[in-house]
C-alpha cells in the first residue's frame, strides 16, 4: 500500500502539472488584456467566496480593482468572466447567437429541468417561447386585475395585524402574496398561500436558490459526485420532493377545473368575445409538431413560472417598501399621487387604467430595481470562440453578466448609491443597457409587464392604507445573492395606520 501511494501520488502531481501547462499553452490567445484577481494554488480565487453574502462585495471590488471584464478562478478546473462592461454586456445581449445559459444554470435543473428559463436556445426554447408569449398579452394581462386587487386585500390584512409594530420583515408576507398571485392568475388555481404561515414551498424555494449558488462558488459541492456527500444535498432532496408535489397538485387541480367547464365557459362569454387563455390552459392544450407536451414538459414550465413569477416579484416589493419607508418625501410624492387617482382613499378596488396612471409610483419601481435587481447576475455561454476588442472567448465558457454592478456605476448612473425615481423621468435611452433587471434582447424577461402591473397595484394598496417608516432600531440590509436578490437579515420596516 505504500508503495503504491509512493508511486501514485507523484504520478498525479506529475499529470496535473502537465496538464496545467498544456492548456496555457493551447489557451494563450483567449483573455489577453483581461484581468485575474490575485489566486492561490488549486484553489484559485474561492477563499474570496465563503458566504453568499460576500457574493456582490466581493464582485463590486472586482470590478472597482480590475475593471469591467474580470477573469475569476474556482477551484483547479473551473473559471468564469465576470462581465459589467456596457459594451461587452450589450453584444452579449443583443447577440442572436448567444443565448444559451451558462453551466451554472445546470444546478436548478433538478428543479426546473428545460422549461423556458433553463432550455438552451435551441428550437425547444423558441416554441415554448413562441406558445407562452400570448399568455402575457395587455389584453390578459387587464384580466388579472382582479387576481392582483384580492390578493393584495388578503396582504392588506395580515399587515393590518403588525400596526404600531416598529420592526416588521415584509418579505415574509409579501412572497406569499405572489405565492398567490402567481398561482391563481397564471395557472388558474387558488392556493391560500397567505393563510399558511410556514409554507414548505417557499422555504423549499429559499433552500434551493441559497444551494444553487453555493454550489457555484464552491470548489467541492459544484462536483455532483462530490455534493451527495454534504448536507445540502439532502436539503434540496427535500426541497424537490415538497417543489414537485406542489407543480403537481397545481397541474391536476386546473385539469379538473377544466373538465368540469364547457368549451363556451372557457373560450368566449355572453358578448361573445373570445376569452384569452391563462398561462397554464395554454401549456396543457398546446402542441409541438403536432404532439402535446409531455407531463414533464408540463410540470417543468410550470415550476420555472411558479418561482420565477413570485420569488423575483417577492424581492422586487419587498425592497421597494423598504425604499418607500427610508425615503419619505418619495413615500409622500407616491402617496399624492394614490390621491389624485382615488378620490376616495379608501375605495377597495383597482382598475387596469388606474394602474396605468400610476407614473411616479413606476418610476419608484424602476429606480428600486436599479439598486436592488431581482436577478443580480445572470449566466450565458457562448456555443463559439468569439472576439471582443483584443480578446477571444472560447466555447463553452461561462460569462456571468453582473447587472447589480453596473446599476451603480456612475458612469451612467449619477450618485449611484442616491435612490432617486426622478432619474428614471425623462430617460435619454443613449445607453439602455446599462438598465437591465429584466434582462434583454432574445432572453429578455417574457413575464416583465405582468410584474410590474402586479408591483403597482399592490404598493398603491398598501400605500393608501398605511404609512412606511424606517424600522427601530435602524435596519441595515445584509444583500445575499441566492438566485433571486434578497436580504439575508431580512427587509425590515415599520408600520402605522393612516389618518
Amino acid at each position: 500500500m505504500a508503495l503504491l501511494t509512493d508511486v501514485f501520488l507523484p504520478l498525479v502531481i506529475i499529470l496535473l502539472i502537465f496538464w496545467y501547462w498544456y492548456r496555457s499553452q493551447k489557451n494563450k490567445k483567449y483573455y489577453q488584456n483581461v484581468a485575474t484577481p490575485p489566486t492561490v494554488p488549486i484553489l484559485g480565487n474561492a477563499l474570496d467566496f465563503t458566504t453568499t453574502t460576500e457574493l456582490l462585495g466581493t464582485f463590486m471590488r472586482y470590478r472597482k480593482d480590475y475593471g469591467g471584464l474580470v477573469k475569476v478562478h474556482i477551484g483547479p478546473l473551473r473559471h468564469f468572466l465576470l462581465v459589467s462592461d456596457y459594451k461587452m454586456l450589450e453584444y452579449l445581449l443583443s447577440s442572436p447567437k448567444i443565448v444559451d445559459k451558462s453551466e451554472d444554470y445546470k444546478f436548478l435543473s433538478s428543479w426546473l429541468g428545460t422549461g423556458l428559463l433553463l432550455a438552451d436556445g435551441g428550437p425547444k426554447w423558441k416554441k415554448h417561447r413562441k406558445i407562452l408569449t400570448p399568455a402575457f398579452h395587455f389584453q390578459i394581462l387587464e384580466q388579472f386585475v382582479d387576481v392582483f386587487d384580492s390578493c393584495s386585500n388578503v396582504l392588506i390584512q395580515k399587515l393590518d395585524k403588525e400596526v404600531g409594530n416598529t420592526s416588521v420583515d415584509v418579505y415574509p408576507f409579501v412572497t406569499l402574496f405572489t405565492l398567490d398571485v402567481i398561482c391563481e392568475s397564471t395557472m388558474g388555481t387558488k392556493i391560500n398561500a397567505q393563510d399558511d404561515v410556514t409554507s414548505d414551498y417557499v422555504q423549499s424555494v429559499k433552500h434551493m436558490c441559497r444551494i444553487i449558488i453555493e454550489r457555484s462558488i464552491s470548489p467541492v459541492q459544484m462536483y455532483d459526485f462530490l455534493f451527495v456527500f454534504t448536507r445540502n444535498y439532502f436539503i434540496q432532496r427535500r426541497a424537490l420532493r415538497i417543489l414537485h408535489d406542489k407543480a403537481d397538485g397545481v397541474i391536476s387541480q386546473r385539469l379538473r377545473e377544466l373538465q368540469a367547464q364547457t368549451k363556451t365557459d372557457s373560450e368566449g362569454d355572453s358578448e361573445g368575445i373570445k376569452k384569452k387563455k391563462a398561462f397554464l390552459d395554454l401549456i396543457l392544450e398546446a402542441k409541438v409538431d403536432g404532439k402535446p407536451l409531455s407531463q414533464d414538459d408540463i410540470r417543468q414550465e410550470v415550476e420555472t413560472f411558479m418561482f420565477a413569477g413570485h420569488d423575483t416579484t417577492a424581492s422586487a416589493i419587498s425592497f421597494t417598501l423598504y425604499c418607500l419607508a427610508n425615503y419619505p418625501e418619495v413615500q409622500k410624492m407616491a402617496y399624492e399621487e394614490q390621491l389624485s387617482i382615488f378620490e376616495d382613499n379608501n375605495e377597495p378596488d383597482v382598475t387596469y387604467a388606474n394602474l396605468q396612471s400610476m407614473k411616479y409610483l413606476e418610476l419608484v419601481i424602476k429606480e428600486t430595481l436599479r439598486l436592488y435587481p431581482s436577478v443580480p447576475i445572470i449566466g450565458r455561454q457562448s456555443g463559439e470562440d468569439f472576439q471582443f476588442d483584443n480578446s477571444w472567448i472560447p466555447k463553452g465558457d461561462t460569462m456571468l453578466l453582473f447587472l447589480y454592478g453596473i446599476h451603480r456605476d456612475p458612469k451612467y448612473f449619477k450618485d449611484p448609491e442616491v435612490f432617486d425615481p426622478n432619474r428614471f423621468e425623462n430617460p435619454d435611452n443613449k445607453m439602455p443597457y446599462s438598465y437591465i433587471p429584466f434582462s434583454a434582447g432574445p432572453r429578455n424577461c417574457i413575464g416583465q409587464k405582468f410584474a410590474m402591473l402586479e408591483m403597482k397595484c399592490v404598493l398603491s394598496k398598501i400605500l393608501r392604507k398605511f404609512e412606511l417608516q424606517p424600522a427601530v432600531p435602524q435596519h441595515n440590509l445584509l444583500l445575499t445573492a441566492e438566485t433571486v436578490l434578497k436580504s439575508a437579515n431580512g427587509i425590515k420596516i415599520g408600520i402605522k395606520l393612516r389618518k
